[in-house]
């Protein structure tokens, strides 16, 4: 199964980018976060002729996660059953083949002295929870998306000078670690451990592209299931 992660923001300003990136990759499902749509104003009839099955959960202006698979999922779930506060259309979890696959959109946390820093911490302690009530580390699952957290100084640019920032701070990224030690490997790290690779630059910053100063914070996670494999 080839599965990609995709941060949009705004999937109806990128919508020929996604459908032309579908039809040259024909991956077999693609996990989108920061969709910002309302479910009401989901681009459905601009995706059809991509023929991919289309499950999604968002809101107005933000957040907002989607799954597109090339196989209608056999059990679709929307964020997280606790009982807790809403997590604002940033949790979707699809059941395809019998592989359970959790797109996530983490929420970013702002400043480290918010309170959207400690919800941020406090999101990743739900998750496990959910994990533990609906994963076993034992059977095959795919955890993806943008996590808005670099685990390893290789993961940021000048980490030095981020040790406060909200995806760099050391709690941040010992949320994420307990996370993945639940039972799962992060694939890219698997597969070049020792590659300095970014999934994000940031677009208020026009040279940060052309200077690769960049946050490698949306990933690609299983279970350590053997011959379960992702690549």
């Amino acid at each position: 199964m080839k599965i990609a992660t995709f941060n949009v923001n705004s999937l109806r300003k990128r919508l020929p980018i996604v459908l032309e990136w579908l039809d040259r990759h024909k991956p077999d499902v693609l996990c989108l976060q920061e969709t910002k749509v309302q479910d009401s104003e989901f681009p459905l009839l601009a995706l059809a002729p991509s023929g991919y099955e289309i499950t999604f959960r968002g809101m107005k202006s933000y957040n907002g996660v989607a799954i597109l698979s090339r196989k209608k999922p056999d059990a679709v779930f929307y964020g997280f059953d606790d009982g807790g506060d809403p997590e604002d259309a940033r949790l979707l979890r699809v059941i395809i083949d019998g592989i359970p696959i959790v797109n996530t959109y983490v929420p970013q946390g702002f400043e480290i002295d918010s309170p959207k820093y400690a919800y941020k911490l406090a999101w990743y302690e739900r998750l496990r929870n959910y994990f533990n009530a609906h994963l076993s580390p034992q059977a095959p699952a795919i955890w993806c998306g943008d996590m808005n957290v670099a685990p390893r100084p290789m993961d940021v640019h000048g980490p030095e000078k981020h040790l406060n920032h909200v995806c760099y701070h050391e709690a941040a990224r010992r949320a994420y670690e307990q996370t993945v030690a639940w039972g799962f490997q992060d694939v890219f790290v698997k597969l070049y451990p020792t590659r300095q690779q970014y999934t994000f630059w940031d677009y208020r910053a026009p040279s940060s592209l052309a200077a690769n100063k960049g946050w490698r914070i949306d990933h690609m996670i299983r279970t350590f299931r053997p011959h379960f494999f992702v690549g």
